[in-house]
């Protein structure tokens, strides 16, 4: 019987066939337990098969490793080149807190915030107030609130002027020495103060300069039509014109004054003013009339400059 060189130099065989070397010689016939050997035979194979196989599954598995390692670095540089760095994550969260501020925009602004935020697109005093607290209802609150608590019972007053003209009358005005008293629909806010008092002032300051001489009015007489001449040497010989002396703006309730002396200045100087006042009743400020002379108008008392009682001056 031939057999194979891994069979002869198996272990198995080499104690078989030492047991049975000094019994009788036998056929091929009488080894019924041949598969027996067949099948250690098959084991040894297998074992030595194994060893290349469990060589080659730790190779595999390393490399798989390896494999998995480099896609983890790829995967980081690619994220990195994909906009996940540190800027792109503080892009998305900006976005992500713009996309929530929205939505709570959206769904839960309170009523009230809206119409005080659409208001402010057309009342330029209302933005002033409000400031930087547009969009957030707590702050808006609170500046109102203090709005409120500024102004009192003149919060809620018009600023619109007033669509009738208003009266005007003399009163034993003597240029030299008079009053002129300004007739208001209500208690005047301090804006409404600065904003007379502001004009008295233009108009002495106009005035004391020698603005209101009649004696040089050459372009006044003259055509424009066509360019016009001017005697420079006529309007620095011409004798001056000027206010003497005025006194602050005064307010009581809705009454306020101002002392003038005219001094050498014209008449037209009036019209002038008057011409002011009537724009800036129009569209700013209502007037119901305006007083040349006289020494008590309405609830005026003298004396009174406390402003716990009303009083509120403008200083020139």
């Amino acid at each position: 019987m031939e057999m194979s060189c891994a069979y002869t130099q198996c272990s198995c065989f080499t104690t078989w066939k030492e047991q049975t070397s000094s019994l009788r010689p036998l056929s091929a016939a009488q080894f019924p337990a041949m598969p027996q050997i067949n099948v250690k035979k098959l084991n040894c194979n297998q074992k030595l098969r194994r060893l290349p196989t469990v060589a080659l599954a730790q190779k595999t598995d390393t490399s798989t490793r390896n494999e998995d390692n480099s896609n983890v670095v790829l995967n980081e540089k690619s994220a990195k080149g994909s906009g996940t760095s540190a800027r792109g994550r503080r892009l998305l969260k900006v976005r992500e807190e713009k996309r929530k501020r929205d939505y709570d925009h959206k769904h839960n602004y309170p009523a009230w915030a809206k119409v005080l935020e659409d208001a402010c697109r057309n009342d330029s005093e209302l933005k002033a107030v409000l400031g930087d607290s547009i969009g957030n209802p707590e702050l808006m609150r609170k500046k109102v609130e203090e709005r409120v608590r500024q102004k009192g019972r003149s919060f809620q007053k018009s600023k619109s002027g007033s669509v009738v003209a208003f009266k005007v009358s003399f009163r034993d005005f003597n240029p030299l020495d008079s009053y002129i008293w300004f007739e208001l629909y209500g208690s005047p806010s301090d804006r409404d103060v600065d904003l007379l008092g502001s004009i008295i002032q233009s108009w002495y300051v106009m005035g004391r300069l020698g603005a209101f001489n009649s004696s040089n009015l050459q372009l006044g007489n003259s055509s424009m039509e066509y360019d016009p001449l001017y005697d420079e040497d006529k309007g620095f010989k011409v004798m001056p014109s000027s206010f003497h002396d005025i006194s602050d703006v005064e307010f009581q309730d809705n009454w306020g004054r101002v002392w003038v002396d005219l001094g050498t200045a014209d008449f037209f100087s009036i019209d002038v003013l008057l011409n002011c006042l009537t724009v800036l009743s129009s569209e700013y400020l209502g007037i119901q009339q305006v007083v040349f002379g006289g020494r008590r108008m309405g609830d005026w008392e003298d004396g009174m400059t406390s402003p716990e009682y009303g009083f509120k001056s403008f200083k020139i």
